[in-house]
């Protein structure tokens, strides 16, 4: 087998070494196809926007004990180089029901412990925004979930959080990838599990922080009364894709008075395999087959789906001629952040300087909403790590009061005690408002939506992946991602283009006016991003995904009416795909 110098060198230590596990050696020796090494070994995992993800297996470019003890030496050398006192703070560690978690969250806590920095280990699953909470809970210096989110059952991730419970800053990350690398070895050893707990450097936690985090959540609620009294009047059906939603929101919905409450069994208990759905991503039409199906049979009012670290929430909504109505993940953060401003201003509470955050590839209906409540928008980058560094600024700067926070990947947050997106809350949230419509205005959430688009404008907003696999697909997506950044294309289904923003320049480029100027958001971080505005309202923005081999491209389009708005927007994807036709794999 032919193989190029790193990579064969590479190949030879992980089969040779007695560092690597019979396993690990058998599973490689018996690869016969030399694409497939060198693949494995052409690069390491990197860090993205939410950290590290990647497909489970041996190999330096895939997810296993060896990367997890790699990456966690880094993270353990970049707190210490804090001092002693923040390794006692110790790091919180949780993992998501996907396979293998439970092994790396372990392997991450021994590796820390074997540097004398305390390790809190989750007793059992738990939602990335519990992780989130827990850091900020016990004080931790850090905090680390093992999840590869709504991913396919193949692949399997690691994010870092630092002490304010938010995702690890851009200099942070940095760090930790200079400490990886200063480290050219891979042996790293774990400290033997027993001796750890014996030290006080392995402790287990759990009950203590979930009474803590879902007592924070029935906090944010705007009518806790009111869902006591008439809860039992709004049929839900939930399903949490065998995840580790599922505890936690059936806990809080049911306390806080939503008492028929449906769960969908066949995809209640926590399963690797996901075997019941093909993706299980609430962003996906096809993870609700189930829930839509048992809907019907309870004549639910609101369906409801969490992916697997229950960060992400999904919804359908009985409109009024009985039909149940898909929400983007745009449609429900609009729904939360009008719902929360229209209620918090009819009880007067709502600050002056109130806030609501959102990525830049999120809905323009939002700035929108904002502006009719006389609220600000912060737009930042695609990643809710991003949302969370806001947050922290208001904080520390009295800039603003912060009320909400969404990106169109159906995340969502409201309130501070979290600095990550959380399907938890926005369950009860969104069940909330599905009773004080009904009840109190005799409204579906579909027709809200639509008094929404009234009030504020029409938008539709989709997303489109393409997946372009390794060497080549990466240098494929740079290609296309420069493609935009230098076409002379300047109408995209009818709209013409009146800006073209560049995120790694910071420049804007204005076609009609033939200038050049800075953008006007130079605190955001560089990242090679491309935006074309349109004339009259909407954008298409051109992305790589931090953690998967794929390229985005985020439409929002702007019109009079829902028919012309979905029109346009199937001719604005026919031109941006046409143009970058050279670059695509046959089958697309």
């Amino acid at each position: 087998m032919l193989l190029e110098g790193k990579i064969e060198e590479k190949f030879r230590l992980w089969t040779e070494s007695e560092y690597f596990d019979l396993e690990t050696k058998t599973e490689l020796l018996e690869i016969k196809d030399q694409k497939e090494i060198e693949d494995r070994f052409y690069t390491d995992l990197e860090f993205g926007t939410g950290g590290m993800r990647g497909v489970m297996g041996s190999g330096t470019n895939r997810m296993n004990k060896y990367v997890i003890r790699k990456l966690s030496q880094g993270l353990a050398d970049t707190i210490r180089e804090e001092g002693s006192e923040d390794c006692s703070r110790g790091v919180v560690i949780a993992y998501d029901c996907r396979r293998n978690s439970a092994e790396f969250a372990l392997e991450t806590a021994l590796v820390l412990a074997a540097n004398n920095i305390k390790a809190f280990l989750f007793d059992a699953l738990r939602p990335t925004p519990e992780l989130s909470f827990a850091v900020r809970f016990l004080h931790a210096i850090a905090g680390v979930n093992i999840t590869a989110s709504h991913n396919p059952k193949e692949y399997n991730g690691y994010k870092v959080y630092w002490e304010d419970g938010g995702q690890i800053p851009p200099a942070k990350a940095k760090q930790i990838v200079d400490k990886i690398a200063e480290r050219t070895s891979w042996m790293v050893q774990p400290l033997d599990q027993d001796e750890a707990r014996e030290r006080g450097l392995l402790l287990s936690v759990g009950r203590e922080i979930d009474q803590a985090f879902l007592q924070v959540i029935k906090n944010q609620l705007l009518y806790p009364g009111f869902a006591r009294d008439f809860g039992n009047k709004l049929k839900i059906v939930y399903t949490p894709l065998h995840g580790a939603g599922n505890k936690p929101v059936r806990q809080v919905l049911e306390e806080i008075g939503f008492t028929s409450l449906f769960i969908v069994p066949e995809q209640e208990n926590p399963d690797c395999e996901f075997s019941t759905i093909k993706l299980p991503n609430p962003e996906d039409p096809l993870a609700f087959e189930m829930a839509l199906s048992y809907a019907s049979e309870q004549q639910a009012d609101i369906v409801l789906a969490t992916d697997p670290d229950a960060d992400r929430l999904g919804l359908y909504a009985k409109d009024e001629k009985g039909s149940y109505q898909r929400f983007t993940g745009n449609q429900i953060g609009v729904l939360l952040e009008y719902y929360l401003l229209s209620q918090k201003k009819r009880l007067g509470k709502l600050p002056e300087d109130v806030t609501v955050v959102k990525t830049i590839a999120s809905t323009d209906l939002g700035d929108s909403v904002a502006r009719y409540f006389g609220a600000r928008t912060i737009n930042v980058l695609v990643g809710f790590k991003y949302i969370g560094e806001q947050i922290k600024q208001m904080e520390e700067n009295g800039s603003g009061t912060f009320l909400f926070g969404f990106e169109e990947s159906h995340g969502y947050l409201a309130g501070t005690y979290a600095r990550d997106k959380d399907a938890v809350e926005a369950a009860a949230l969104l069940a909330e408002a599905a009773l004080y419509y009904l009840e109190k205005e005799n409204k579906t959430l579909p027709e809200v939506l639509e008094e929404v688009f009234k009030l504020c404008g029409y938008y539709l907003d989709e997303q489109y992946a393409l997946t372009l696999q390794g060497r080549e697909g990466k240098d494929n997506i740079n290609r296309i991602i420069d493609l935009f950044r230098t076409s002379e294309q300047r109408v995209y289904g009818g709209l013409r283009v009146i800006s073209i923003d560049d995120f790694l320049t910071k420049m804007s480029y204005f076609p009609k006016e033939g200038l050049k100027k800075e953008m006007g958001q130079p605190e955001l971080p560089q990242e090679n991003v491309i935006r074309l505005r349109f004339e009259g309202g909407g954008f298409v923005i051109i992305r790589p995904s931090g953690t998967e081999p794929k390229i985005r491209f985020y439409f929002c389009i702007k019109g009079e009416s829902s028919q012309e708005i979905r029109y346009t927007l199937e001719k604005v994807k026919t031109d941006v795909l046409n143009l970058i036709q050279v670059y695509l794999p046959q089958n697309v």
